[in-house]
């Protein structure tokens, strides 16, 4: 995913809602769409998860019917020098019907430009945990300097953001060593069938590295990734849409 298309037709629309007034058919419906991709996929864990998130933005067919959804979760270290928000991507899946368009990396990113502008002057970082090779690549689609990447060495300092931000989350779960989460049992692991790269994906060299760095994709082991989230390191579809948030 070298670059973002153009915005297709509204064949889906987008929705944000507080996690926590998500009524129980919604929850039960998120939940079929995430079982039918994720193996060891749990519904009390799964509730949980979400309940843990602030918010969750919905994909909605025309017929009202749950298409995607991802999650998220405003993060704040008020003891780093400068302070700084890290915005946290928990489950994330779309119809495999609807990969072709782009509504919810839309208006993820129109979001993360609106949370930018209610706190402008601290720097604000995208924290994502990867278990497949389409979510990392949405990484280089958003991002000119993302980590870890596959040509440029992570920063010492960003390298100690990661390790902070992850092991204060996932605690002994995570190793700094490899920037890898691993849980003694999957949390929840793509399904074969969604997991593996066709030929013309693992041409790309993001898609081999994300291979070479998470080899236990499978059992779902998470990689642990960070960009910053700034106008002067987007690409010219996601700042575009990151100032339309930010000038909300």
């Amino acid at each position: 995913m070298a670059a973002m298309p153009s915005p297709p037709s509204h064949r889906l629309h987008a929705q944000r809602v507080v996690t926590a007034t998500l009524a129980a058919p919604l929850r039960a419906a998120m939940f079929q769409l995430y079982a039918h991709y994720y193996g060891a996929a749990e519904f009390e864990r799964f509730v949980a998860d979400l309940l843990e998130k602030d918010e969750a933005l919905l994909l909605f067919d025309g017929e009202g019917e749950v298409r995607g959804f991802t999650t998220l979760k405003l993060l704040t270290l008020t003891d780093q020098q400068p302070p700084l928000r890290a915005l946290f991507s928990g489950d994330t899946i779309i119809h495999h019907h609807y990969w072709g368009e782009q509504q919810l990396a839309f208006s993820w990113i129109r979001r993360a430009g609106e949370l930018k502008a209610q706190a402008p002057h601290l720097p604000l970082y995208w924290f994502l945990i990867v278990k497949g090779h389409r979510t990392y690549r949405y990484l280089q689609a958003f991002s000119r300097h993302y980590y870890p990447h596959p040509h440029q060495p992570t920063p010492p300092p960003l390298q100690a953001l990661m390790d902070r931000l992850a092991t204060d989350r996932f605690g002994r779960h995570y190793d700094p060593a490899s920037g890898l989460i691993r849980f003694p049992t999957s949390q929840g692991h793509l399904q074969p069938e969604w997991a593996e790269a066709d030929p013309v994906a693992l041409a790309r060299p993001e898609v081999r590295y994300f291979y070479q760095r998470n080899p236990g994709h499978q059992q779902g082991h998470e990689l642990v990734c960070l960009t910053e989230l700034h106008p002067d390191n987007l690409r010219p579809l996601a700042r575009r849409l990151f100032l339309q948030g930010l000038a909300q």
